[in-house]
């Protein structure tokens, strides 16, 4: 699954560019991810532009990691999310997580020889 380092999240907005380069997609993609997925909103500014919080970013990560990753259409990922969408984001969560220790752990590996 892919993983976003801690601090790559630093700040309070992405724009749609940051979100797609994290990801590797085109910002076409994000946009239509924005209009099929109702739960992605970000925040607009005065000029429309589309400014993602860390949520938006998360909520993104879950639709890559069902749609691009294990392979569901949009209907499946849909559906999937509203059947298990607290385990799905605690799950996102949880690899994340781990994905972190084993980083510092490597580093202290690393360190050690």
């Amino acid at each position: 699954m892919l993983t976003l380092e801690k601090e790559d999240l630093s700040k309070l907005y992405y724009t749609i560019g940051e979100v797609a380069d994290m990801f590797g997609v085109s910002t076409s993609l994000i946009r239509f991810w924005e209009s099929e997925f109702q739960f992605l909103k970000p925040h607009k500014n005065s000029k429309g532009d589309r400014r993602f919080t860390k949520q938006n970013i998360e909520q993104v990560q879950l639709i890559y990691h069902l749609v691009k990753e294990k392979g569901f259409t949009l209907d499946g990922a849909k559906k999937e999310i509203k059947e298990n969408r607290v385990k799905l984001l605690a799950k996102t969560h949880l690899i994340k997580t781990l994905t972190d220790l084993r980083s510092k752990l490597l580093d202290l590996k690393n360190r050690a020889e």
